[in-house]
């Protein structure tokens, strides 16, 4: 098996659709397991060139124990990665063929939980901050093509150097997340 390839492509309208079909699936599997259902990451981003993954974070009430929502998500397909070093958070990956999707299933009103949704809507409401975001994807994907830690760890200044306008913002205008996507 070839390495993956850490690819940044454009803007697609599709990600969202995509991800309105992933999620009327999840939320028809978990039903009231399921607090929120939520397209984050970039592509939840109109206009933000992403790597072609739809993140979706999952919120529930307790991440133990993990049976609740793992024989649902397994019953969809996706893998539990019970490797996941993250303790905030519980990973599903897609099965083997299928496009890239990435669960995070994680408690609802954690700081893990409420960080993507707050830098997704700051973003969404701050164009301005896509195309130097988009610069340093893509110059990072470029340096490290096939390595993913590398590429993540090299977007670390740059999110909490927003996160921290993105917390200003969210004061300034009494931010909450809006309603569950899913």
């Amino acid at each position: 098996m070839s390495p993956r390839v850490i690819r940044i492509e454009a803007y697609d309208a599709a990600w969202a659709d995509r991800f309105t079909q992933l999620g009327r699936n999840l939320r028809a599997a978990l039903g009231d397991i399921a607090l929120r259902i939520d397209h984050i990451g970039s592509t939840a981003v109109p206009g933000l060139a992403a790597k072609p993954v739809i993140d979706i974070q999952i919120s529930v009430t307790a991440l133990d124990p993990v049976h609740p929502f793992r024989i649902p998500l397994e019953g969809l397909g996706y893998v539990y990665r019970a490797d996941n070093p993250e303790r905030t958070k519980r990973y599903f990956r897609e099965r083997p063929g299928d496009p890239r999707t990435h669960i995070h299933v994680r408690k609802l009103g954690s700081f893990s939980q409420q960080f993507p949704l707050l830098l997704r809507d700051y973003l969404r409401a701050h164009p301005a901050e896509l195309a130097p975001y988009e610069h340093l994807k893509r110059q990072l994907a470029a340096q490290h093509t096939h390595d993913g830690a590398a590429y993540t760890e090299g977007k670390l200044p740059w999110f909490w150097q927003t996160i921290r306008r993105a917390d200003t913002w969210s004061q300034a205008i009494g931010w909450e997340p809006a309603a569950s996507d899913g």
